[in-house]
């Protein structure tokens, strides 16, 4: 697969979202998260603002609410832990049906469920609508250490090539009959899994090999995508702008409600 069209989490489209400079949108998720990440998660309605604007971005760029929401299942880890944060918080706490939850862990539950859901959205809907070689060259504007560029490079060419592997094997055992409807049949696949470990590992031995002989001195060679002009960053600003302005209000009404 070649990672130029970024097919794994790139989704085609022609909207004023996706034309953007990955520079801009990069920058904007930047102040986007930190935005939310400030604010008080006593503000139930700046979250839910936040939570529309981050939404109103993903319906201007015409992604299917399907799409959306499967990417949102990678915060699946995240929900279960919230959600035994109401059983072993602290006191005080209240009677809901005959079952005592914890006041604090309610609201630390709500706040990771409200603020990385809108995180994750924002991080969704900037990566469905960028390429991977145009958000690499957006992190290297940004200033971003070239060390962890290079590796989210890596991660994301091989993640393919592993992803195509793993598919192969799948299909491999599935026509020799293998078909577990049981926890203790599946020993097989973690045997295939394994394997296709150790061969990840001995081909990236072999690629690192490779790029050495041929001069690699630690540094990739950059693609200049070109950069951004002012009316893009305008575009940008005008969506960043009002979600830090709402979350400054929010942490100034914390302020004077704590008070």
């Amino acid at each position: 697969m070649n990672v130029a069209h970024g097919h794994v989490v790139f989704v085609h489209g022609a909207s004023a979202v996706h034309r953007l400079p990955a520079v801009v949108k990069l920058a904007a998720l930047a102040v986007v998260v930190l935005a939310v990440v400030s604010t008080p998660r006593e503000q139930v309605g700046a979250l839910v603002a936040e939570a529309a604007g981050v939404a109103g971005v993903a319906v201007a760029a015409r992604l299917r609410p399907a799409v959306v929401a499967g990417r949102l299942l990678l915060g699946a880890p995240f929900l279960a832990f919230a959600a035994a944060l109401p059983f072993v918080g602290s006191a005080p706490s209240v009677d809901v049906h005959g079952v005592a939850l914890s006041v604090e862990g309610l609201w630390a539950a709500w706040s990771i469920l409200a603020k990385g859901g809108v995180c994750l959205a924002a991080a969704v809907t900037v990566t469905a609508t960028t390429t991977v070689p145009d958000i690499l060259d957006g992190l290297t504007r940004l200033r971003v250490p070239s060390l962890i560029v290079d590796i989210a490079s890596f991660m994301m060419r091989y993640l393919d090539i592993l992803s195509a592997e793993a598919a192969r094997v799948r299909t491999a055992m599935t026509v020799r009959g293998y078909a577990p409807r049981w926890m203790w049949q599946t020993a097989p696949t973690a045997g295939a899994a394994s394997a296709l470990f150790v061969r990840s590992y001995e081909r990236g031995e072999r690629i690192h090999r490779a790029m050495v002989a041929r001069g690699f001195a630690g540094e990739m060679p950059r693609m200049d995508r070109g950069g951004a002009a002012a009316r893009e960053w305008a575009r940008g600003a005008a969506f960043a702008l009002p979600m830090a302005l709402v979350a400054l209000g929010a942490i100034v009404e914390g302020w004077r409600w704590g008070a």
